[in-house]
């Protein structure tokens, strides 16, 4: 696969580190475990939507945009993301940001992203209630920019267009790199499977670089069968726009829905005890929604025996520490 022929913004110095557990691998009593530091990207404290961001704003630059309009949840990642590349690129970000019952209420005077929305300065944060239409909301914002003399572009809040998830063949390629750098053989890979746009674009690289490591999915808002669909999709969609000759088989895309209950952005045991555990054994931070839970559905893979004890495992660190400050109630509380 060719991805040099993509226009492309490069927001992080070099790879992201990829890190033996060893403490965290023994207190689990499993396999080797290992930790893809993609906590540790560029842009504002990190994460995995960055690579995303280096295709799609170098898009946008392309089209000679001036004004990124991109939506997401009360404390989304990607919109502190996309906030801060705009601010690298000297564009205006107008945000669009959307409540979710019963925990997901906007609060201006919040900390985590509420915070740093504030502080690199928003040119617009519009607030609308769950069920609310984001992408014709995104268009009357676009709209709106457009009447003003602006010329902007929406990226999707959930970043799972084909271009997106090229920052993910590129995760691939690089872990591949690494692996062979390290001397170390991954057998498998375990992340969080939100928007598709991680896990499909993972896939998409390691079989693409013929080199098809298994990927196992953590399902973050939606059940199994569903999930599933929507990665393969993006599989498709990006096995398509980069030009690969490797076809992704349906069985491939594996996704597990036993661990985001009782709902997006809300918090369980199995999550409270993941932050902590990393936490305690190695002092790297997870997120509440999405790395949390991810890593809570590794455990439970170890203990239940999905994994050899001789296989060695990767996680995706997909960043998102900030929002921890905004989940204070859920882990000042002593554990139980």
């Amino acid at each position: 696969m060719n991805l040099d022929k993509f226009p492309r913004r490069r927001y992080t110095d070099g790879f992201t580190p990829i890190e033996k557990l060893n403490r965290f691998s023994e207190a689990l009593g499993g396999p080797e475990i290992y930790i893809k530091r993609d906590d540790l990207t560029g842009l504002t404290l990190g994460g995995n939507k960055t690579r995303k961001l280096e295709f799609v704003i170098a898009n946008a630059l392309k089209k000679g945009c001036d004004t990124i309009i991109t939506c997401g949840a009360v404390q989304s990642n990607s919109c502190r993301l996309t906030l801060s590349a705009t601010i690298k690129e000297n564009l205006k970000c107008r945000l669009l940001l959307l409540e979710h019952e019963p925990i997901g209420l906007y609060d201006p005077n919040a900390g985590g992203n509420n915070l740093l929305f504030n502080l690199l300065e928003a040119e617009q944060v519009k607030v609308v209630p769950h069920g609310a239409d984001a992408d014709a909301e995104m268009q009357k914002m676009a709209d709106e920019a457009a009447a003003e003399g602006r010329n902007p572009y929406i990226i999707a809040g959930n970043y799972a267009s084909a271009l997106a998830a090229l920052g993910h063949v590129v995760c691939a390629q690089e872990i591949l790199v690494q692996m062979n750098e390290k001397e170390i053989c991954i057998d498998q890979v375990v992340c969080p499977s939100g928007s598709g746009g991680s896990h499909g674009g993972l896939l998409t690289g390691f079989f693409g670089f013929n080199r098809p490591i298994p990927v196992n999915g953590i399902n973050i808002r939606r059940g199994k069968a569903e999930q599933e669909e929507r990665v393969y999709d993006v599989i498709e969609r990006t096995t398509e726009l980069v030009g690969s000759e490797t076809k992704v088989p349906r069985d491939a895309v594996v996704c597990f829905d036993d661990y985001y209950q009782p709902g997006y952005m809300m918090p369980n045991p199995a999550m409270v005890e993941a932050v902590r555990l990393l936490a305690k054994t190695e002092g790297i931070l997870l997120d509440p929604c999405y790395s949390g839970k991810a890593m809570a559905g590794l455990i439970d893979l170890v203990r239940n025996g999905h994994f050899k004890n001789e296989e060695k495992i990767l996680f995706i660190h997909t960043g998102g520490s900030p929002a921890l400050y905004a989940y204070l109630d859920t882990f000042l509380q002593e554990p139980e």
